[in-house]
């Protein structure tokens, strides 16, 4: 038989888009946000806090040197990542068996924009520069490259992270039209800043971001429970300065002081007991 043209296989992907989020006028309702989250322009930054537990989350796009390194460490402490995967992520053959691992161990696996967009302007007011239409294909579309299931347990909240960590109460509504549920990382440490190289003005060393992270701990009245805390999988060539290498110190250090490393449907949407 032979293979299918390029117009047949984007007829298949779009329908498999269409049958897993809904179609324009059929789209499942987003979960609300559960009691004690805190929320920032529709997304959530941090859920509840009455209890040691934090989810870490990873973003993954162009690189991916410190995943392994990442799951090892989750493995050995009995702990479950969320891993945020771009559309040129899934479809990177030297990534599939990243995402085999990160399914196969239990960790929540979620869209982080097919194409890696930025959706609205970083400067104030922070217009959105995509229209309705193309958030909806671009949020689509990486969402049906994920494996199946997804998500992981039946009636769990779907999850979406944006490109850039950076979004505007547009584009949260427009996730939650999508049926999935906007979220971010909590503000007030230096983790999201461990893609940055030696080079960039913006450079923030791991021992910098790893010192932050404690001092929020000791800070915080609530320490860090309910935190989102996010890392990148991967920084390529531009950083030698690897925050994966302080990756398990950092777990041996809040596993000491009772913290739980769960995924973001166990923070976001615990059991009812």
């Amino acid at each position: 038989m032979n293979a299918p043209g390029p117009r047949l296989a984007r007829l298949g992907m779009l329908l498999l888009a269409l049958a897993f989020c809904g179609c324009a006028g059929n789209r499942p309702a987003a979960a609300p946000a559960p009691a004690g989250c805190e929320t920032w322009r529709g997304g959530i930054v941090r859920g509840p806090t009455d209890q040691p537990r934090l989810a870490i989350v990873f973003t993954g796009h162009g690189y991916a040197e410190g995943a392994n390194t990442m799951l090892d460490e989750l493995a050995r402490h009995h702990g479950h990542g969320s891993f945020f995967l771009t559309g040129a992520f899934l479809t990177n053959a030297q990534f599939a068996p990243l995402v085999r691992r990160m399914q196969a161990g239990g960790h929540y696996l979620g869209p982080h924009s097919d194409a890696h967009l930025l959706y609205c302007d970083w400067d104030p007011p922070q217009k959105t520069r995509v229209t309705r239409e193309q958030f909806d294909a671009d949020l689509r579309a990486n969402a049906a490259r994920l494996p199946r299931p997804f998500p992981r347990r039946t009636g769990a909240p779907r999850f979406f992270l944006p490109a850039f960590e950076h979004y505007n109460a547009e584009i949260a509504s427009w996730a939650a039209a999508d049926g999935f549920t906007l979220v971010n990382y909590t503000p007030g440490t230096r983790s999201n800043a461990d893609y940055t190289g030696e080079a960039d003005p913006n450079f923030v060393p791991a021992q910098t971001i790893f010192d932050s992270i404690l001092k929020r701990e000791r800070t915080d009245a609530r320490g860090l429970n309910g935190f989102i805390l996010l890392l990148h999988v991967g920084s390529g060539p531009g950083r030698t300065d690897k925050f994966a290498d302080k990756f398990g110190e950092l777990l041996d250090q809040l596993a000491a002081k009772g913290y739980q490393f769960v995924s973001l449907d166990e923070l976001l949407a615990p059991p009812t007991k």
